[in-house]
């Protein structure tokens, strides 16, 4: 790629993440105070996060079922009220094994 578009895609890419963060900004002039708005953009970032999160799951390792096992043991250690860290760990540690196992 050579630099002139490089520079054309680093401004159309900067100008939609401006255009995204100014526009509520300059059309929402006071506090929000519907509960159902409120909800609806408290829960969008865990929304967003789970729809790239989850493909890549399954996508990133050698095969499925070492995929479905680590994300098994990630759920299953989150609601016991594991730490991030515990679990991404745990979670990897599965898969690796499932792996060594499978192959």
């Amino acid at each position: 790629m050579d630099a002139k578009t490089f520079f054309i895609y680093l401004l159309v890419m900067a100008g939609t993440t401006y255009l995204v963060r100014a526009v509520p900004f300059a059309l929402v002039k006071e506090k929000i105070s519907n509960p159902l708005i409120k909800s609806f953009l408290y829960y969008i970032p865990y929304a967003v996060l789970t729809a790239m999160t989850i493909p890549a799951i399954f996508t990133c390792t050698g095969s499925y079922i070492s995929a479905a096992l680590g994300f098994a043991a990630a759920v299953i250690l989150s609601l016991l009220g594991q730490g991030l860290m515990t679990v991404s760990m745990l979670a990897c540690l599965t898969v690796f094994v499932s792996e060594l196992l499978i192959r």
